[in-house]
Order: C-alpha cells, then sequence, then structure tokens
C-alpha cells in the first residue's frame, strides 16, 4: 500500500539562493521516487505571483501567488533576505491563516523570521542560523530562541538551523509522516545522512580532524551499528578504535557532535524503528536485538524519544510498504 501524497507551498524571493530553494525541492521531490509513497507535490510561490531573480542571477519564473498556500499541508519559507526586512503584514496573515486551518509551518534557516513574526510560535523555541540568533530574539521576546539546536519540531511549527541543517529538518518531516524506512531511502538517494546528531555548535569555529581521524572514527561507528545488541560502552568503542578512553571521547564528539552514549541510544532506537516499520519480531525481540536490556527500558527511551510506544508506532506505520 501507497502512503499519501502531500501538497507543499514553498515561498521564494528576489535575491534568495538556489540552494535554499531546492533544498525542499529535492526532498520531498524524492518521497514519490522512492515508489513506496505518493508523490508530495511542491508549488513554488511569491509574494505577488510572477517572477524572482537569485541571487546568482538566474531568473524564475511563472510563480504561483499566496493563493497556492490555501489547500498546502506543509507551507516552508526556505529563506529570508539577510538584511532581515519587516515581515509584511499580508505575509503574516498568510501564515496565521494557514496555521490556523491546520497546516505545518516550517521556517528553515532564516526563513524562521516571517514564522517566527506570525506570532504562532509565542511561547515556545525557535532555531535559526547561529549567526543570526541574537537578531531573531530581538524580533518578538516571546520566543525562546536555541542557538545549537539542528531543528525544532513542535508537530504544527518547525524551524532549523543554517543551512545544510535544511536538508535535516525536511528529512525529519518525511520520517515522521512516511516512518524512517522511507525517509532512509530517501537519504540514500540524495546521499546524507538519514539522522545527524548533535547541534550547529559543532561547525562554529570549528578544528576540522585529520582524515585518518576521521577514518578511525568511521569505522567504529560502523563496527558499533553491527553490534548493537552488545554491551557498547565508551571502553569497548575506544578499544575498537585503538584509543584513550580520553583521547576517543574527544575525537568522536569533534566528529559526530555527540557523546558516545547519545550516538549510540540514537542508532538503538533508529535500528527499533526499522524493524518495528519493516518486520514482524516482538517488542522483546526488538529490545535485545537493539541492545536496550530489557522491554521496559526500551518502552522507555522509545517513549520519552518519539512521544509514542513501541506498539503504536509499529500500528501506525502497519501499512508501510515492507523494505
Amino acid at each position: 500500500m501507497r502512503m499519501g501524497h502531500m501538497q507543499i507551498a514553498i515561498h521564494a524571493f528576489d535575491g534568495m539562493s538556489m540552494f535554499h530553494l531546492s533544498t525542499p525541492m529535492l526532498v520531498f521531490d524524492e518521497v514519490g521516487l522512492t515508489g513506496r509513497a505518493d508523490p508530495w507535490r511542491a508549488t513554488v510561490w511569491t509574494d505577488g505571483g510572477g517572477d524572482v531573480r537569485t541571487s546568482g542571477g538566474l531568473r524564475i519564473d511563472g510563480l504561483a501567488d499566496a493563493a497556492a498556500t490555501a489547500d498546502a499541508d506543509i507551507l516552508v519559507f526556505p529563506s529570508w533576505p539577510s538584511d532581515l526586512p519587516a515581515v509584511p503584514d499580508e505575509l503574516v496573515r498568510v501564515i496565521a491563516d494557514a496555521h490556523a486551518r491546520g497546516a505545518m509551518i516550517v521556517g528553515l534557516c532564516l526563513g524562521g523570521f516571517p514564522v517566527v513574526a506570525s506570532g504562532i510560535l509565542d511561547g515556545r523555541a525557535a532555531v535559526t542560523h547561529w549567526a543570526s540568533t541574537s537578531e531573531l530574539a530581538a524580533l518578538r521576546s516571546e520566543v525562546d530562541v536555541d542557538s545549537d539546536s539542528l531543528y525544532i519540531d513542535h508537530g504544527d511549527v518547525l524551524t532549523s538551523a543554517g543551512t545544510a541543517s535544511a536538508l535535516d529538518a525536511c528529512l525529519h518531516i518525511v520520517r515522521e509522516r512516511l516512518g524512517a524506512s522511507i525517509a532512509a531511502s530517501v537519504a540514500r538517494s540524495i546521499v546524507i545522512a538519514p539522522h545527524r546528531e548533535g547541534g550547529q555548535a559543532q561547525y562554529v569555529e570549528g578544528v576540522p580532524e585529520s582524515g585518518e581521524m576521521r577514518d578511525d572514527i568511521a569505522r567504529v561507528l560502523g563496527w558499533a551499528d553491527e553490534h548493537l545488541d552488545q554491551r557498547l560502552t565508551v571502553d569497548v568503542l575506544a578499544r575498537q578504535a585503538l584509543m584513550s578512553r580520553r583521547s576517543f571521547t574527544r575525537r568522536f564528539r569533534q566528529a559526530t557532535g555527540a557523546t558516545p552514549a547519545r550516538w549510540v541510544r540514537r542508532r538503538r532506537l533508529d535500528a527499533a524503528r526499522a524493524h518495528l516499520e519493516t518486520g514482524d519480531d516482538s517488542i522483546a525481540r526488538i529490545a535485545d536485538t537493539c541492545g536496550f536490556g530489557s522491554v521496559v527500558a526500551f518502552r522507555q527511551a522509545f517513549s520519552q524519544a518519539f512521544g509514542t510506544t513501541p506498539t503504536s508506532y509499529r500500528r501506525r506505520f502497519a501499512d508501510a510498504p515492507r523494505a
């Protein structure tokens, strides 16, 4: 059984970079190409309709106007002008109206500015590119601006950090609506990681490791993925890397943006989701295979991470095509 389609409305403006505009189009277009879900249809629109000229000088014409948002399931703002102009009242109304009728609102990178300006995130958290967090905080004091997360999803509203984090956020949307298996297929097709750990702080003023160090860490990550049923302590992983505990922990965090324990926990949860979607193993068997130690520990970790139980998650994706 193929899973239902979504209608996406993507906002564009003069001076926008092609990377920002193409990111949601790339990820969402791949959904239909997996052959396991109905296509997600994207419409690009601009204030007043017509055409826009990108930052690279490319002209894109024939764009829709705000009427394209009327039946959109997801309204995406991939960016916003770098000089951070005031958000027009008309655009604020478009966002508020779409949100009120149940559409998901997404602000990627600087696209969080029009989303925050609309007021739909008052009393909640938002994130944007690390270099513009202070400006976003000043825009609306009712919003708690996070300076580190790659993206923050409230279910009805999502904002992401800078540039490449938009890929993570869009893939997350696919994963939440269609499941980890289809999201993994999309990630493989466009050659990105299905899930990236850590926050954007790891990319600010970072000192790159040598290629040899990255290879050592990559080898350990691959080994750990194949041995999730085992006890994967820091000492066990450090021995696999032929490093001291202290050196391994430091280099692991530089390479992944996460502690070893946090990374292992996330990989176990991702593996568990794949088992729930694509297999018929019992909950106890999945807990053992993925290294949670007990069914109780598995249920607690899964519910804390995803806001639902393993059984409910399996029921939700029971009709997803098998891998």
